[in-house]
């Protein structure tokens, strides 16, 4: 579970000593918490610090954001694809959480400028259905393991003020970005491989409100196939359960979501049905 990981994370902070001399402190959590809360740019959290430096401050960051966003229900797998891993010149994924009052439904109305920064991309979301994932080796095991799909328009919100350093372990502390999130219908692992084939062959397209196309990629920029994320997350530390979300990270770019216009809906051709899903900016 994700609070046995904050508490190792936790620890770690508290006995690494000078190693551990960047975990955030509690002034620099509450400073973000509150910029957080008032949709304003923030001080980068984790600069200059290590990678376990970042995962302590994350673990203390969740702890001060969940009773604003509700309870941890899930996981993000960041930078899953070799573009993103470009962009923000880092070899490997990132991860972060995800908070239940943070998951809206297809079709659902939020503010343009729902973030400090707010952004934009096409994303995926699998259901965890049984404990026995945090074992799978393969993705041929592991989507055994994935009870549901569900398309998600991500709308994360990387929070740090101009002139801020964006860099994997930054990204880490702020928690990867965490804003909201807006999810399709479920599609049920009825058939696992044929599932998992059409999760790796789909054309995911993200389209404004006006028709214009603004990115396309397949399943496969996921680390080869959006299961991969999962046993990522596993490999990474996080022991998953049943009932868990696992976002798998972008599919094609990220980009503002003011370039949406009013709104963008993506689409999964490939998967059963040809699935899509909404989101409408407002004023």
């Amino acid at each position: 579970m994700y609070r046995q990981f904050l508490m190792t994370a936790a620890l770690s902070c508290a006995v690494g000593g000078a190693a551990f001399a960047e975990c955030a402190s509690e002034a620099e959590i509450t400073a973000f918490v509150d910029s957080y809360l008032a949709k304003t740019p923030a001080k980068a959290l984790g600069a200059g610090g290590t990678m376990e430096d970042a995962l302590c401050t994350q673990a203390k960051l969740v702890e001060a954001l969940s009773p604003h966003l509700g309870p941890v229900v899930g996981y993000k797998a960041a930078l899953t694809s070799a573009a993103m891993q470009e962009r923000f010149k880092v070899d490997a994924p990132l991860h972060g959480v995800l908070y239940r009052d943070m998951l809206l439904e297809d079709g659902a109305e939020v503010p343009t400028a729902f973030g400090a920064i707010p952004m934009l991309e096409a994303d995926l979301l699998l259901v965890i259905g049984s404990d026995a994932i945090n074992t799978a080796s393969s993705p041929e095991e592991a989507i055994s393991h994935i009870s549901e799909v569900r398309p998600f328009i991500e709308l994360p919100d990387p929070m740090a003020a101009k002139g801020e350093p964006i860099t994997g372990e930054t990204l880490t502390a702020m928690g990867v970005a965490p804003r909201l999130g807006v999810m399709g219908a479920g599609l049920p692992v009825d058939d696992p491989a044929a599932m998992l084939a059409a999760l790796e062959a789909m054309s995911v397209t993200l389209t404004a409100s006006d028709g214009t196309l603004l990115a396309e990629a397949p399943g496969s920029v996921v680390l080869g196939n959006p299961v991969n994320s999962v046993l990522w997350l596993v490999s990474a530390g996080i022991t998953l359960k049943a009932g868990d979300i696992v976002s798998v990270g972008s599919i094609g770019p990220l980009m503002p979501a003011a370039k949406a216009g009013g709104g963008a809906t993506a689409t999964y051709t490939g998967l059963p049905g040809d699935p899509s899903v909404s989101v409408r900016f407002t004023q």
